[in-house]
């Protein structure tokens, strides 16, 4: 499911929420899909319940995840995640990445190609 590593330079609370955001981003989790609890997942990761709790309330912060109490942390829609400051954020990002490429004399089209394949995944689930 996640793999945590511990020579990332991001902290553990952080590869977590990455490592479910790429879950739900991937399909792999779908929408209203119920979450491991935070000591299910603390416990398969051998982390302090803590670091997994944070992670959730960053996620849910961001609208990717919702709890319900007494039943736990499920996965939120698409609607639900998207909001227009995460999405300039994100854009943002990507803008920073591909200028970071083109200093390291990267080809236009190998990071169009790259796009073009993420794209075609999406349209292949």
């Amino acid at each position: 499911m996640i793999s945590l590593d511990y020579k990332d330079g991001r902290s553990l609370h952080e590869q977590i929420e990455s490592g479910l955001k790429e879950l739900m981003v991937s399909g792999i989790l779908a929408s209203d899909e119920q979450l491991p609890s935070v000591r299910e997942l603390a416990v398969s990761l051998t982390v302090n319940p803590n670091t997994v709790q944070r992670a959730y309330k960053q996620l849910e912060a961001d609208g990717f995840i919702y709890s319900v109490k007494g039943k736990g942390s499920f996965v939120a829609s698409v609607a639900s995640a998207r909001d227009a400051a995460h999405t300039e954020e994100l854009y943002a990002s990507l803008t920073s990445i591909v200028k970071e490429l083109m200093y390291l004399g990267e080809e236009k089209t190998t990071v169009e190609n790259i796009i073009t394949n993420v794209f075609s995944e999406k349209e292949g689930m």
